[in-house]
């Protein structure tokens, strides 16, 4: 990536020690693969409070790419997957609506096993990818055609 790049991470606060790890993880990354670029963090209370926030950013900042995460784990009732499916759609209609790529890795894992392993661990780890990701749609958008 040639020019200087900016990126947001809003991150939920629950489930603390998994979304830190993606947190660091997916900072870590980003200063690899896109050295020089601005990462501001911003952190909500829950899953459920990330969309908001994304707004906000989207709309009074000027970033390549936002970054979600936050770790969801099911519980006896479906409140996790109603959570879950409402930070989905909710993330991708801002990003249509912004036109800035908004990388989802909000997770809705089964038990503390599967977050550990897409969390705190290298091979799974969805901070890692989340990084990935935003660089590359970053990419893909500035070579999109624009209108004149």
């Amino acid at each position: 990536m040639a020019s200087r790049r900016h990126f947001a991470i809003v991150a939920s606060q629950y489930n603390a020690t998994y979304v830190t790890g993606l947190v660091e993880n997916a900072k870590r990354e980003l200063e690899m693969i896109a050295p020089g670029s601005t990462v501001n963090v911003w952190e909500v209370p829950g899953a459920f409070e990330i969309p908001l926030v994304v707004q906000e950013i989207a709309t009074h900042s000027q970033l390549d790419a936002i970054i979600a995460l936050g770790v969801i784990i099911e519980g006896e009732t479906q409140h996790a997957a109603l959570v879950g499916a409402t930070v989905t759609q909710s993330l991708q209609r801002l990003s249509l609506a912004h036109r800035v790529p908004i990388i989802h890795e909000v997770l809705l894992v089964k038990n503390e096993e599967q977050a550990r392993a897409r969390c705190l661990e290298g091979e799974l780890n969805r901070g890692i990818e989340a990084a990935r990701i935003a660089v590359r749609m970053v990419q893909v958008m500035a070579g999109l055609p624009r209108p004149h």
